[in-house]
């Protein structure tokens, strides 16, 4: 009894590389039916558009003019066309503020990032009351406005009768008495760095915590009995499954903290605010709206824009390519 020779996998799936491949027939109903995601998105995309792309076009015709006090009145400018861009590119104060401005986002965000994350590692650790004493600390820490905190700040480090001077004094850390904190454009600059990571730390704090709730306890039991340290278990199991979240975090922070202004403006106050201290927002402030010329105030702006952007694509291709092996 003859039996005909059955092909192997491998013969099959040589036989269907070799086959030609049908194209699918194009049809109108076909394309309506792949478009309908398309179609539902929309209006989200044009809202945001009409939001978001509306005023970024006047921004950018006004950089291309001479726009003063006298534009102003007179509701036109006047095109020159890259004349702005120019003189903010061959402005020295402009490069060393980016650099400043640059130093202090990495503090800023770094600070945040390392300290956000050590306490929602002790919220998981502590009993229930204290992790709902320290929760409630630092959401009124978080729902405290802007010019409220440098209110409290600015009482808090005067130099005449603040309380950081009387109790550095009282610990024996040195003597501070009238010590003036704003003296000197470091001290500023680290009394506006302390500021914003003081507000911006609730926010990760608890971005953390909820994250936390998603490592499966296993995972951190059978790290545990291997041995693992603490770091070690952090680095290995925890940082692993959180990433997405740190790099949502960070993304963030370097967007609201190179573009700070109300912090930064209001701690050091209008007087001593000068070139040695600029940062980037204090910088297109001065020269955009202080000097009454728009013009190079929106060049300023834009080349800012463009600035998060760079500094941001990196996270965003991570946070992209994630998904895509998701």
């Amino acid at each position: 009894m003859s039996s005909s020779p059955v092909p192997s996998g491998t013969a099959f799936a040589a036989e269907a590389a070799l086959r030609p491949r049908r194209r699918r027939r194009f049809s109108l109903a076909g394309a309506l039916r792949g478009s309908v995601p398309y179609w539902l998105i929309l209006p989200v995309l044009a809202t945001i558009g009409a939001i978001l792309g509306y005023p970024l076009y006047h921004v950018l015709r006004l950089s291309f003019q001479r726009y003063g006090l006298f534009e102003l009145i007179q509701h036109k400018g006047v095109g020159v066309g890259w004349a702005n861009y120019s003189s903010v590119l061959h402005d020295s104060i402009f490069w060393d503020t980016v650099v400043r401005t640059l130093v202090f986002t990495v503090a800023n965000v770094g600070l945040t990032m390392v300290l956000g994350t050590l306490i929602a590692l002790l919220l998981v650790k502590v009993s229930s009351v204290v992790r709902v004493l320290l929760t409630t600390g630092l959401v009124l820490v978080w729902s405290m406005p802007p010019v409220v905190a440098v209110q409290v700040w600015l009482w808090m480090t005067n130099y005449q009768n603040g309380v950081v001077n009387y109790m550095l004094t009282e610990l024996h850390a040195g003597d501070f008495y009238q010590h003036d904190w704003y003296a000197t454009p470091f001290s500023q600059l680290s009394l506006v760095t302390a500021l914003i990571v003081w507000g911006a730390i609730p926010f990760v704090v608890v971005t953390v915590y909820a994250g936390l709730a998603q490592v499966p306890e296993e995972l951190v039991e059978a790290a545990e009995i291997d041995g693992a340290r603490p770091w070690r278990v952090f680095r290995d199991v925890t940082f692993p499954i959180l990433k997405p979240i740190f790099l949502i975090l960070t993304s963030l922070s370097i967007i609201w903290d190179f573009g700070v202004f109300t912090q930064h403006f209001l701690l050091i106050g209008q007087s001593r605010i000068e070139p040695s201290n600029y940062l980037m927002a204090t910088y297109l402030f001065e020269e955009g709206y202080f000097k009454s010329d728009f013009g190079r105030g929106a060049a300023i702006s834009l080349l800012m824009l463009l600035i998060v952007a760079v500094l941001s694509v990196f996270y965003v291709r991570k946070m992209v390519k994630m998904e895509e092996v998701q």
